[in-house]
């Protein structure tokens, strides 16, 4: 077959490049894949070189065995003796032959997460330092940072450090000891044992760089500090080096990905030539523009602008919504009008937003609407590990006969109770008919004094919950809870260090954001209520699997996947970009890569959203529009733009909020949007309530009415009480709601 056939000028310009070093800056969609697998081919077949001399490296399995199923529907079964695979398979393949003159046995385990987290435990242990300051997690990640710039123990200086640094380089240097005693090598070894034994044994060197005359590399731009040297030893003896990459789509930073490295090729390869690869095979024409116009402003060596021969497509749309929930009902409502009137699956569709915390609204209009979804690379909202957990705290104070949130909380935190205490408990309930509960705040009485002064403190605290919770707000109860049990302290702690803890931290501050909105909307908020109310949504969205899912996603997660039809949410200032990232301009240049990788990952349609108010730490908080869309010109897109509206409270120019204690919360705003907040109590707000309500009720039975979260109802019942009148409104997605009328705002249909 003609291998050159069905490739653009610039892809066969790539592709017959063959000697010395090639940059190939590859657009989004076009074609990356396509030029190195050709190449590979075209190296084979068509320039005789030996299929065992060529060398392709890529950084996930997904992405090696596609590449080696498209060249062996090239050229047939010599693709076998190529090698292509991940960073890590072919060290893997080198070190399983050479690693004895390392010192190593060629039979050495590979130490993965768990296990590298259970011998840095034993460490901490042994050299009794205390997990809850420098926890095993934080080792961990300082250990894999300091292993992708090549560190080893010996090579840094105490002087460098501060106190934790320095427990963690000690901690480190017992790590590797105990990696080698037990001829064991950790993830991030691989690549680094590699290295050392090419730099320290010039036979190997010889036999790889004579053997792997031509390279290949794919997302050059994701390479760290390793890689980078990898590949230099490699192509050390011949030179012939192909890497594919795009500057534009370097958003792994955190994970020590160093978008220098392609910036640098022509400084690193003498000679080098540069291709561009800018015909786009993926999107419209309109979408290609928005993306040009933001990524430019990233002023970036190697400027591209992508182009394609599709048609224009539809008009890029932005849309700004008055709340979370007016924007989550926005994209349901588009999703299913895609559906009736252009024939669109619910597959065609992914919702891509910058933080994992956004996706609890989205979750909860489509669970009201039945739409499917899927949410790739992270849980649902109401199965992560610390919504659960203080899900079940809540649990054990409305019903203590709850054995499996009794379980699941007696040592969250670590409270010293172990399985086998737990065990007896769990024996002496099923005995006694008594819940584990009981048998714990009656544990003195069985003879197991220690669990009680281990759960003392615990059981006290639920305890005082469970006989005040009638008098106290939900959100009181919550933010007890969380600071009580020492839960939330514990968090805070490991937060310090630990990134995976403060994605847990701002969870649960989303918890109480649904708390929040709980208690402002129903007329019944007790605990029993909400967490009726959390049941019945968790047993909606518990359906059957199904392919025909729309898929949520961070944008780190979407990247090198597409979608017919993508909604780019959130896009606010401290949002996206990050708070982070408005304060440095790495970061920031980072921010846009990453808004023009979610941008380019739609083929037809593109919908940009953000809310003109977000509830943030249970506030209603004014948004500011991302730079990122004032960076798109008008005449590119369709900016419908929502004025704000005011709050719940049918206070002009004034908006309602609850602090932490379920006092309200007033917020005036004045003509150039800043706040100024004023606390009122409880009893003052409801007065100030009461007044108005002589001004006028406008609500009648019998009215079709439209809800910003609920939808569309019709009033059936107003009920009179002393401070309000409650609306019960049969709603068509959620059924019957009881609202109090001065906490709502319904727009009259009929």
């Amino acid at each position: 077959m003609n291998i050159i056939e069905g490739l653009n000028e610039k892809q066969k310009e790539a592709l017959l490049n063959t000697e010395g070093a090639t940059l190939v800056i590859a657009g989004a969609g076009s074609g990356k894949t396509k030029v190195l697998t050709h190449k590979i081919a075209y190296l084979i077949d068509e320039k005789g070189v030996a299929p065992w001399n060529i060398l392709a490296i890529t950084f996930t399995n997904k992405a090696a065995n596609e590449m080696k199923e498209r060249v062996e529907n090239l050229i047939g079964l010599m693709s076998n003796d190529v090698w292509i695979g991940t960073f890590h398979a072919i060290c893997l393949r080198i070190l399983r032959k050479h690693i004895e003159k390392l010192g190593y046995n060629s039979s050495f385990s590979i130490y993965d997460v768990s296990e590298q987290k259970t011998a840095i435990k034993q460490i901490l242990k042994d050299l009794d330092i205390d997990s809850k300051i420098i926890t095993d997690k934080y080792v961990q990640a300082k250990i894999s940072n300091f292993k992708n710039d090549m560190k080893n123990p010996e090579d840094i200086t105490v002087s460098e450090l501060d106190f934790n640094m320095t427990t963690v380089l000690k901690i480190y240097q017992f790590y590797q000891k105990r990696l080698k005693e037990n001829n064991a090598i950790d993830f991030d070894d691989i690549i680094n044992l590699t290295i050392k034994l090419l730099d320290e044994n010039p036979d190997v060197l010889e036999e790889y760089s004579e053997k792997f005359r031509y390279v290949l590399v794919d997302e050059y731009q994701d390479t760290n500090k390793s890689q980078f040297k990898l590949v230099k030893l490699f192509t050390s003896k011949y030179g012939n080096i192909t890497v594919v990459g795009d500057n534009d789509q370097g958003i792994y930073s955190f994970r020590g990905a160093d978008i220098q490295n392609i910036l640098d090729f022509e400084k690193d390869y003498k000679d080098a030539k540069v291709i561009k690869l800018e015909q786009n095979y993926r999107s419209t024409k309109n979408i290609l523009d928005v993306a040009n116009a933001v990524i430019k402003n990233n002023g970036s060596k190697y400027d591209k602008k992508l182009w394609t021969e599709s048609e224009k497509g539809e008009i890029v749309k932005v849309n700004k919504l008055h709340n979370e929930y007016m924007e989550a009902r926005f994209i349901a409502d588009s999703i299913l009008s895609s559906m009736r009137e252009n024939g669109y699956k619910y597959s065609d569709f992914a919702v891509l937003y910058r933080m994992n915390t956004l996706s609890r609204v989205i979750e909860e209009i489509f669970v009201q609407e039945g739409i499917p979804y899927k949410m790739v690379g992270g849980l649902k909202f109401w199965d992560r590990k610390e919504i659960k957990d203080i899900i079940s705290y809540l649990r054990l104070i409305e019903n203590p006969a709850d054995n499996i949130a009794f379980s699941r909380i007696i040592n969250e935190p670590k409270r010293g109770i172990g399985n086998t205490t737990l065990d007896k408990i769990s024996r002496l309930s099923m005995e006694t008919g008594l819940s584990m509960y009981d048998i714990t705040k009656r544990a003195n009485e069985f003879g197991m004094n220690k669990l009680y002064v281990s759960a003392y403190d615990l059981i006290s605290t639920l305890e005082m919950y469970r006989n005040n919770k009638n008098d106290m707000s939900l959100s009181r109860i919550y933010k007890g809870v969380l600071e009580d049990t020492k839960y939330m302290e514990v968090l805070r702690e490991k937060a310090e260090t630990d990134d995976i803890s403060k994605n847990r931290i701002e969870n649960l501050e989303e918890l109480y954001n649904s708390i929040i909105e709980f208690e402002k909307e129903e007329a019944d908020a007790s605990l029993q209520a909400y967490l009726e109310n959390q049941v019945l949504s968790s047993d909606l969205e518990t359906g059957e699997e199904s392919d025909d899912t729309v898929t949520l996603m961070t944008l780190h997660a979407s990247k090198g996947l597409e979608f017919p039809s993508v909604f780019l949410i959130g896009l606010e200032e401290g949002i996206f970009p990050s708070s982070k990232a408005m304060l440095d301009h790495k970061e920031l240049a980072e921010e846009r890569r990453l808004c023009y990788v979610g941008i380019t990952r739609a083929k037809e349609k593109l919908n940009i959203t953000l809310s003109g108010r977000r509830t943030v730490y249970g506030k209603s908080t004014p948004s500011i529009a991302s730079r990122f869309i004032k960076e798109i010109p008008d005449e590119l897109a369709e900016k419908n733009i929502e004025e704000l509206r005011r709050e719940t409270s049918s206070y002009e120019g004034k908006s309602i909020s609850f602090d932490e204690f379920g006092n309200s919360k007033i917020n005036y705003i004045n003509s150039d949007q800043k706040f100024e907040n004023k606390f009122v109590s409880a009893d003052k707000f409801l007065e100030s309530l009461k007044q108005k309500k002589n001004n006028g009720q406008k609500y009648e039975i019998g009215q079709k009415v439209l809800h910003k979260k609920f939808g569309k109802g019709d009033i059936i019942n107003i009920i009179p009480e002393s401070e309000d009148r409650i609306i019960e409104i049969k709603f068509e997605k959620v059924g019957l709601k009881r609202l109090m009328e001065n906490f709502i705002k319904l727009e009259i249909i009929e």
